[in-house]
């Protein structure tokens, strides 16, 4: 139960900083107040030096990603004001919010990172019973898959799963269609928002049971005065970008549809280059 953010330029590196205005981008980092479980990022980048290029070690790489964990809150952390100034033609930002009270360790932290994937997930993916998935009897993907990711959360058992469609030859898009389907089937009232990046590739997810928070949400944000922050906690929207390219996040901070933000209908996913800056909507 996480707060999501994640952009893609035309090849152009921009920060944070570029990207939001300065009150959003202090409204993102005051929701670490409530959402202080721990913080997280993935830049991509394009090396200083061709890919190919041997010195000494591997090849240089056709991408550079960094990938940055805390446990801390990013409110209260120092480094993210570091980060948020670093310019990348691909980000995913990750306000962490712990589902059904797995711990705060930092495999547990998001984005996951493996196989040139980085993924955030928004959603505690449990039963009617409120019995996550994570302590189900049988989980969809294997213990081999679920290392493979780094993580011991349910959040990990849905990366894992795209990831297991990804490497059986699904294009990226394909392999979350068929992971929520999955998912869906034992588990089809929980959240599915997510973004997912490659060196090329930008993906947000909009994909809810119900729009509605579950009462501990209303609870917890009325607890700090902001319970009308929760009354659209599920939403995402989106913004192109003047230059091109395209900004998704959800819901907490001002996203006035008069600056050009519009609501990604559930279901949908938007799919964009980090190469070109083009986007576009696709249905699951």
């Amino acid at each position: 139960m996480c707060r999501l953010l994640g952009y893609a330029t035309p090849g152009d590196n921009l920060s944070l900083d570029d990207v939001l205005t300065n009150s959003q981008l202090e409204t993102f980092q005051q929701m670490a107040i409530i959402h202080n479980d721990g913080w997280g990022a993935a830049l991509v980048t394009d090396p200083y030096q061709p890919a190919g290029i041997r010195d000494g070690g591997a090849p240089t790489p056709s991408n550079n990603v960094s990938v940055y964990k805390s446990t801390s809150s990013a409110y209260a952390d120092p480094v993210f004001r570091s980060i948020e100034c670093q310019g990348a033609r691909g980000a995913l930002y990750h306000l962490r919010l712990a589902s059904s009270g797995l711990p705060l360790i930092m495999e547990n932290q998001q984005p996951f990172f493996a196989d040139g994937v980085s993924f955030i997930h928004n959603g505690d993916i449990s039963d009617a019973h409120q019995r996550n998935i994570v302590r189900a009897p049988s989980k969809p993907v294997s213990e081999l898959d679920m290392l493979r990711t780094g993580g011991k959360s349910d959040s990990a058992v849905y990366f894992a799963l795209v990831l297991s469609y990804f490497h059986k030859g699904l294009e990226l898009p394909d392999a979350v269609r068929e992971a929520i389907k999955d998912l869906r089937g034992g588990y089809p009232k929980s959240s599915y928002n997510c973004m997912i990046q490659t060196g090329d590739e930008f993906i947000c997810v909009h994909a809810v049971g119900s729009l509605d928070p579950e009462p501990e949400i209303e609870d917890l944000y009325a607890r700090y005065g902001q319970k009308e922050h929760a009354r659209d906690y599920r939403r995402i929207r989106y913004r192109a970008l003047a230059g091109g390219g395209v900004v998704a996040a959800s819901s907490g901070f001002e996203q006035r549809e008069r600056d050009g933000w519009q609501t990604l209908e559930n279901n949908r996913m938007i799919v964009a280059s980090n190469r070109t800056g083009e986007f576009h909507i696709e249905a699951l």
